[in-house]
């Protein structure tokens, strides 16, 4: 079987792990690297010397030999390229979120559709086997019915103020933990309710809660800080309790299994689960997923482990817990695309 050729857009940090990924999976071949900043384009190309290099991607969209594009550009970038690129009749594996808007979103949806290629939405919690776990657990009915579920994806100040003149934390990381409520209990919520605090002159603010919800039945509380104290000995404190009427879940992704002291004093805790490298291979939930995209296009399978219509609700809900941040009240929810 023929190798596909990707093409990676955009190779700032996640873009270039991407490209690591691509380049040891079996059955694929990374061909080309995308980036409009000539000074990341060149650290990508010496790592990896092989794969062509282009400025603008509309090259690639034009070239017959690319079969699958990775997008892993600045998130208000994802609805142009992903639609140019469905349009063009790639495979599209696009980063979360989706896009910007509800309505970006729905215009995605129309174009995917139609569309040639296969579409998926990175949403790499659900890779995680921890998270599966959990959804096995709630599925199987051991902790009866789902009735309350705290979710936190909080960061320290230096990674967190590298972020915030991108994107919200709502938005950004908020996003992971709404869609695995929405997963585990298959069903939208019905009403949603947020604040923001914002203090350190950044664009977006420094923390978010949202609370979801689902009708009488659940509720789901959303909480993003990206302002913990520097020496916080947590590369990122995320965790979810889900409470049942017979049980309880908790999910720990805070702690690795491995923590590390250095002659400095500085503690880290390095990633062992999303995308950690063991004897130079990429390993975990991110070569899970992208490698499971690979499968879907070469069975012509469209992917369901995490659909199109999910990736849309979850940018949906993020946009309307802003919105109620913004003014100061719960709002209705419902999340039926008109296309």
């Amino acid at each position: 079987m023929k190798s596909l050729r990707w093409a990676v857009i955009g190779v700032g940090r996640f873009g270039r792990i991407h490209a690591r990924i691509l380049d040891q999976l079996p059955g694929s071949e990374l061909s080309v690297l995308v980036n409009r900043n000539p000074e990341k384009l060149a650290e990508a190309a010496a790592e990896f010397p092989d794969a062509a290099t282009v400025a603008d991607y509309a090259e690639v969209l034009e070239n017959p030999d690319i079969d699958v594009v990775s997008i892993t550009t600045h998130w208000k970038d994802h609805f142009s390229i992903a639609k140019a690129a469905l349009e063009a009749g790639k495979h599209v594996f696009l980063e979360k979120p989706m896009a910007e808007t509800r309505e970006q979103c729905e215009e995605l949806l129309r174009v995917a559709e139609l569309a040639k290629g296969e579409f998926m939405v990175g949403h790499v919690c659900r890779f995680d086997p921890r998270v599966t776990a959990a959804k096995a657990a709630i599925e199987a009915g051991r902790i009866g019915r789902v009735v309350s579920m705290h979710a936190k994806r909080n960061l320290p100040k230096a990674p967190g103020n590298i972020r915030l003149d991108k994107i919200s934390p709502l938005m950004g990381d908020g996003i992971h933990d709404a869609d695995m409520m929405m997963w585990f209990l298959a069903e939208s919520p019905t009403e949603i309710y947020a604040r923001n605090v914002q203090f350190g002159g950044f664009e977006y603010p420094d923390l978010g809660w949202a609370m979801l919800s689902f009708g009488d039945d659940a509720i789901g509380v959303v909480e993003t800080v990206w302002c913990l104290p520097e020496k916080v000995a947590t590369t990122i404190d995320a965790k979810m309790e889900i409470i049942g009427t017979e049980g309880k879940i908790e999910i720990d992704c805070a702690n690795t299994g491995v923590s590390i002291v250095e002659s400095t004093g500085l503690e880290s805790r390095p990633d062992t689960v999303y995308w950690p490298s063991q004897d130079g291979v990429i390993v975990g939930s991110l070569p899970r997923e992208v490698a499971y995209f690979a499968d879907c296009i070469r069975n012509g399978k469209a992917p369901d482990v995490i659909t199109p219509f999910e990736a849309a609700r979850a940018v949906s809900v993020m946009e309307v817990a802003e919105l109620s941040a913004n003014e100061k009240r719960a709002i209705s929810f419902s999340f039926k695309p008109s296309h």
